[in-house]
């Protein structure tokens, strides 16, 4: 399977792939929106302004895909439902930081010259979909974790 056909794959395309599949998908979707957030930060301009923008939005957007690997290991529900809180925390702030990129690019400031806003909504949607998808798979977990303990 290309990265192509990895990025384009939708949450609802996820539902019909077996557990192991829908795992290494993930795998390689995380790992791939993280090198296409590295090239938009590549393109912010060289400034101090920008540098904790830059700094921020690489060390988040790497984190998604570094601890979803983490949640593949993981020795139980309850350590599946603790390592997946910090893999929605960091794919939620990547999401923030793109938002915040695009306000300064709708603010007309230097950014502006530097990044495609297109670019910048893919990879919003992107964050928004793995958002979606990783809390869908917390909550499925959580639920099973509840209905055992009943």
């Amino acid at each position: 399977m290309t990265n192509q056909t990895i990025w384009n794959l939708k949450s609802k395309n996820l539902k019909s792939l077996n557990q192991k599949s829908m795992k290494e998908i993930l795998k390689n979707r995380s790992k791939k929106f993280a090198v296409e957030v590295i090239k938009v930060a590549e393109q912010m301009p060289n400034k101090p302004t920008y540098w904790a923008i830059t700094n921020q939005i690489i060390r988040s957007s790497t984190s998604v895909a570094a601890n979803y690997r983490a949640v593949c290991r993981a020795k139980s529900d309850k350590d599946f439902i603790s390592k997946m809180g910090t893999v929605i925390e960091e794919a939620d702030e990547t999401l923030f930081w793109l938002e915040l990129i695009e306000d300064l690019i709708n603010e007309g400031l230097e950014v502006k010259s530097h990044i495609q806003l297109n670019e910048l909504k893919n990879l919003q949607k992107e964050a928004n979909e793995l958002v979606s998808i990783f809390v869908a798979s917390n909550l499925t977990i959580k639920k099973r974790l509840n209905n055992q303990q009943s």
